[in-house]
């Protein structure tokens, strides 16, 4: 009876050191793979030169993107990761670029403000009709005591026909003047057949005699006092006046 608890306890030995003996060779599983690295976020620039244009004009574009598939524009529609183009606003425009990828999406801004250029300046106004008169109609001088227009006095006379007919809204006096010299009824007899010698003229040259007012001052209202004979030959005139 002894001997078999003896047995007993031996083979109850024997296979607890199987057991653990096998325990101990059996292999540990190796650890699980670490998990990728998360993918990178895009980046994302954009730019506009010149940012401040006139309305009409043309400003550029440029961009940049990293770690993105997919690049597009607002008003311009999809667009390569990185380049440039040019655009016409017609308004002040903030245009805006979205970058995607697999690690998120990135945006970026760039402002073109668009001015409107100040109206041109009126034309410079040129010189008015009666100024235009001023410059290009000459008097008409005459000899002592005569009433019959010189020869050296045609050019001028020739000159006040080409203007006026030019210009056929233009109405003005001729005034007929005299020297000191003589009575004040004769010299006012006179500078009326020196007016009317003119207006005769220009009305022969064409232009109408409606236009044409004559008036005679003879010696009343002299353009020189002195009493000389270049004096006298300055008031020895018919002298164009321009009527408002």
């Amino acid at each position: 009876m002894k001997q078999q608890r003896l047995k007993w306890i031996t083979l109850m030995f024997t296979l607890g050191a199987v057991l653990f003996l096998g325990a101990c060779h059996k292999k540990t599983p190796p650890p699980p793979p670490p998990p990728p690295p998360p993918a990178a976020a895009p980046t994302a620039s954009l730019s506009a030169n010149p940012n401040t244009v006139e309305k009409g004009q043309s400003t550029t574009l440029s961009w940049e993107t990293s770690n993105a598939t997919d690049v597009s524009i607002d008003g311009i529609g999809a667009v390569q990761p990185s380049g440039s183009q040019q655009v016409t606003p017609a308004d002040s425009t903030t245009y805006t670029l979205t970058a995607k990828g697999a690690g998120g999406s990135q945006t970026a801004t760039a402002r073109v403000t668009v001015t409107t250029p100040p109206p041109p300046p009126p034309p410079a106004a040129g010189p008015t009709e009666e100024e235009l008169f001023a410059q290009n109609v000459q008097d008409v001088y005459f000899d002592y005591d005569k009433a019959d227009i010189r020869a050296d006095q045609q050019t001028a006379l020739q000159g006040n026909i080409a203007f006026l007919k030019q210009h056929p809204n233009i109405h003005f006096t001729v005034e007929g003047h005299c020297d000191e010299r003589g009575s004040t009824e004769y010299n006012l007899g006179l500078g009326d057949n020196r007016a009317n010698a003119v207006k005769n003229a220009l009305t022969q040259g064409g232009v109408s005699a409606g236009n044409i007012k004559t008036i005679s001052y003879g010696k009343e209202k002299p353009f020189c006092t002195e009493s000389s004979e270049a004096c006298w030959q300055q008031n020895r005139r018919g002298h164009f006046v321009y009527q408002k």
